[in-house]
């Protein structure tokens, strides 16, 4: 069995006045474990990662599979919603993924994703590991500052990773999507084209965070964190559970979801 990895980290939105600070560090993160583990790891950050590129990235590590091998990608950055053009989300609007030039250029929406990912040959897996916001309501569109852990003037921010739609969508296309976003039970970007491990429910956020002064996404810290207390024996459903032991907190109030079929849950972690 061959295993490939893609590892997306993107602090950096030039233009839209949201950089972040944890991503490329969760993103080295996951490189660095899935490496360990037997991957062949392929690292995309900032610049790098526009929306071109990810693409082809997307394509090009789905399609190196064949039955039997296993897909992991990981994205941390911004995850926004655009308006639904083909009718397939009952609230109107797909939810997406934000390249590094999502300014000049759009989003990802989960539709694209969800035709890439099933370009995948029969017989392999695929597993999405995506900390970032997919949705949000107006009100949560601000960063959210908190007493910093060290004093100065640069201390560290929390900050949600939902980049809004008014920052990258045109006044037309933004009139589509009205005034606020309802709570649904959403499709994922990605839908169930493989297994999602995301770091916050579809109307929550996912937050941008530092930890003993280093910046880290909270659910890519805490996912890390509770992996390598498990035997290797275990399963994305225990893994899942481990870590829902930690999320939601007084701090960080999102709570990880794990998309799939029952069979897919029970994959036994990184096999």
């Amino acid at each position: 069995m061959a295993k490939y990895a893609l590892c997306i980290g993107i602090n950096d939105y030039p233009g839209t006045g949201s950089d972040l600070s944890g991503c490329v560090n969760d993103a080295n993160d996951w490189a660095a474990l899935l490496t360990k583990r037997g991957f062949t790891t392929t690292k995309m950050f900032d610049k790098k990662a526009s929306g071109k590129n990810m693409r082809a990235a997307i394509a090009a590590v789905i399609g190196k599979a064949g039955a039997g091998d296993l897909v992991v990608i990981q994205y941390s950055g911004h995850g926004s919603y655009v308006p639904d053009d083909n009718g397939d989300e009952p609230d109107g609007k797909d939810e997406c993924l934000c390249p590094y030039d999502i300014n000049a250029n759009g989003p990802i929406t989960d539709d694209e994703l969800f035709d890439m990912y099933s370009a995948k040959k029969t017989g392999v897996k695929l597993l999405v590991i995506s900390d970032s916001c997919h949705s949000g309501s107006n009100a949560r569109f601000a960063p959210i500052t908190t007493p910093p852990t060290i004093k100065g003037r640069n201390a560290p921010q929390r900050k949600v990773r939902f980049l809004p739609p008014a920052v990258f969508l045109s006044k037309r296309d933004l009139a589509k999507l009205g005034s606020s976003r309802a709570i649904r039970r959403s499709n994922p970007p990605g839908r169930h084209a493989g297994l999602l491990m995301a770091g916050c429910q579809d109307s929550e956020y996912s937050y941008d965070a530092s930890f003993q002064g280093r910046p880290n996404g909270a659910f890519s810290f805490v996912a890390l964190r509770e992996l390598a207390k498990l035997p290797a024996s275990a399963s994305y459903q225990r893994w899942h559970d481990a870590i829902r032991k930690a999320l939601p907190s007084q701090q960080y109030p999102q709570t990880p979801n794990l998309y799939g079929t029952k069979s897919m849950k029970a994959w036994k972690v990184f096999v």
